[in-house]
């Protein structure tokens, strides 16, 4: 038994409007704006410090882990599989990134947003149109996608701060011992930072990274020159040479050359920050070619020497530059696991905004970017899980196998859902979308039974993970419609209760003052308010309900951020008001109320003095069959995550009534 302060928020699809991120620069779009060139550097720059950390730290452990001794299906070290395995990474990255995100998913865009879950809010708003059994059922499998990409938000920071750490090694073999605990004491920082936000760290970013990528493709070259013949894997002759005629080898090899497109996802999923122009400016000028003379370097280097595959990342440079290599690759790598911690505090957030998840306490970072947010449960959950991973598994090579399938799993979703969406939103052609899906499908999931290969080398681990939040999420969804109908019965149809109100039927007291119920719909009467009526015989001389929608959009503008619905009496000082916020937002009622006049509500509402009243349910198992047993337990469970009420909808605390009740599930 718990109890669950809810005022709930009704996830109608419908429109907003309003200034929106413009999906080429990811600024505001107003009348008038244009963008001068100074500012678009200073865009590129901070989505080089941003979105490519994940995928442009790949190259400090791909090659390695394909030609890993102790792989369970190992690659042999042979001149044609080097060219091969080279030419599969670079076309690898061409199709996944540069055609699957770049060209295409990066223009399914929500009003300026990507990520999963913009193609899910587009999903559910045609849920209601045609083929909404399709759209439900691509939604629940793009939650699926989600609950991967939490996944890969616990393995990203583990495998990356280790791959770089574990350079020690290079430079002095007796430093290896400490690569856990060094490892360990980074993680643990960066998380303790969290609170902080991004901010002001964030100007740094782009510089390091810059600089990461300069350094790694100038290390690629000078390994190309020792052994300019690796130039010929650019050729897609040798990728197709290599998974046609030794399949056997380069199926399993799969497995370790999708971590070559680890991050993708942030590419598609930071859009709103940055803009589609500026990211795939970063990615053709800057990241790309590094990444790839990187590749192609360390491909050159254990042509030259097979031992070379112990680390051909780190051997590329002279003894000398190794520990300098080390304390880069270390920072870059942090970066990169900054970005994906970010990223699951922003697939939480909107999930709980859309339904999915309890309301979860976010705290905003940063005065000028709305998408800076803290989320203090999601980073203690990651970073207890990080360190888990890191004890357990204690190498990056042994949590190559679980990375994998989660990024493989997510980029095969994304695509999936991109293709559906693509057919409604621009209503392509069947024949157009059937030729593309089927082509970017059969690579995606060429990678994935690859990794089903890995299962118990721990392709589990990720699958796991995504099982148990999709559980959750699709848990707490369904509960959460439990209790919605259970409290709609027991609150009774709100305007029955005001036209008893204006009856006579139900005698109150008016007393002064501005009273603010919160409730999760405009049909039924909110508990609080009836107890008050019912129990106290009393009610306020101006009564505002308030009902909260999240909107599939990412923001609201102003002017359309509360809407008054009449109730059929205009002087009974009775208002409903529906509070519309993006799910991308956090909701501010008293910030909403003010927006409204005088007239809108039946006379000037005393904001500054106003009581808010909430209803606390109190939450139990009941006999009735609406979910299985251990969904009850579970959904319960679920709700002592849930954040506080007043705090979550800014409600002044000293001003917030509370008043009880209990639902069974």
């Amino acid at each position: 038994m718990t109890e669950h302060q809810d005022a709930g928020t009704e996830d109608t699809p419908g429109t907003a409007g309003g200034s929106a991120t413009d999906p080429d620069t990811g600024v505001s779009r107003q009348p008038g704006h244009t963008i001068n060139d100074t500012v678009k550097l200073a865009v590129i720059i901070g989505a080089l410090g941003v979105v490519f950390g994940d995928i442009g730290t790949s190259p400090i452990y791909t090659l390695q882990t394909v030609f890993n001794p102790e792989d369970p299906h190992p690659v042999p070290v042979s001149d044609n599989n080097i060219y091969g395995v080279v030419s599969v990474i670079f076309w690898s990255v061409m199709i996944i990134v540069t055609v699957t995100y770049i060209l295409l998913a990066m223009r399914a865009d929500n009003d300026g947003e990507g990520g999963i879950m913009a193609l899910i809010t587009q999903l559910r708003r045609w849920s209601g149109q045609r083929g909404r059994k399709a759209a439900v059922t691509l939604a629940a499998v793009g939650i699926f996608g989600a609950s991967l990409f939490f996944g890969d938000s616990m393995i990203t920071p583990a495998i990356s701060v280790l791959s770089a750490v574990e350079g020690l090694k290079v430079v002095e073999p007796s430093l290896g011992e400490w690569v856990v605990p060094i490892t360990a004491v980074i993680i643990i920082l960066l998380f303790l930072v969290q609170r902080r936000g991004t901010e002001a760290v964030g100007k740094v970013f782009g510089p390091i990274m810059i600089a990461w990528f300069v350094v790694i493709g100038a290390c690629g070259i000078s390994g190309i020159v020792e052994h300019p013949g690796i130039l010929k894997a650019l050729s897609p002759t040798y990728a197709i040479g290599f998974l046609s005629g030794h399949f056997h080898i380069a199926f399993f090899a799969l497995a370790a050359i999708v971590l070559s497109v680890t991050g993708a996802e942030a590419l598609y999923a930071d859009m709103g920050h940055f803009g589609r122009r500026a990211i795939t400016r970063g990615w053709l000028i800057l990241v790309l070619p590094a990444c790839t003379l990187s590749y192609l370097g360390q491909g050159a280097l254990i042509l030259k020497d097979e031992s070379n595959i112990s680390s051909p990342f780190f051997l590329l440079v002279p003894d000398w530059g190794r520990l300098p290599l080390v304390l880069l690759a270390t920072a870059a790598t942090v970066i990169a696991s900054q970005a994906v911690i970010t990223g699951a505090y922003s697939v939480a957030s909107q999930a709980a905004q859309l339904g999915y998840l309890p309301r979860l306490r976010v705290q905003h970072t940063s005065a000028t970017t709305i998408g800076q947010i803290y989320v203090p449960w999601i980073n203690w959950l990651l970073l207890v899980s990080v360190l888990t991973l890191i004890f357990a598994f204690r190498s990056s090579a042994a949590l190559a196998y679980a990375f994998g399938m989660a990024v493989t799993g997510t980029i095969t979703i994304m695509t999936l859902l991109f293709f559906y969406v693509a057919r409604h939103r621009w209503n392509i052609p069947r024949w157009l979308i059937g030729i593309g899906a089927t082509l970017l499908l059969s690579v995606d999931l060429l990678f994935v039974g690859a990794n089903l290969t890995k299962l118990v080398h721990g392709a589990w681990l990720p699958l796991l993970i995504a099982l148990t939040a999709f559980t959750i999420m699709t848990t707490w969804q369904r509960g959460r419609a439990v209790v919605t109908a259970e409290r709609e019965r027991s609150e009774g149809a709100l305007q029955d209760f005001v036209d008893q109100l204006s009856t006579g039927a139900l005698t109150a007291r008016t007393v002064p003052g501005t009273a603010i119920f919160l409730n999760r719909g405009s049909k039924t009467a909110p508990l609080a308010l009836r107890a008050n009526v019912e129990h106290n015989q009393v009610r306020h001389e101006h009564v505002v309900i308030v009902s909260i929608e999240t909107e599939p959009v990412p923001r609201v503008s102003d002017d359309q951020r509360a809407v008054v619905s009449q109730l059929g009496y205009a002087n009974d000082g009775i208002t409903h008001v529906t509070a519309k916020f993006g799910y991308m937002e956090t909701p501010d009622v008293p910030a909403a109320l003010a927006t409204l006049g005088p007239d809108a509500t039946e006379g000037a509402l005393d904001l500054d003095h106003a009581s808010y009243f909430l209803s606390k349910i109190e939450l139990r198992r009941g006999a009735a069959k609406t979910m299985a047993g251990w969904r009850k337990h579970l959904f319960i469970a679920t709700s002592h995550i849930t954040a506080d009420a007043a705090e979550f909808f800014n409600l002044p605390r000293d001003r917030t009534v509370i008043i009880g009740s209990h639902i069974e599930v």
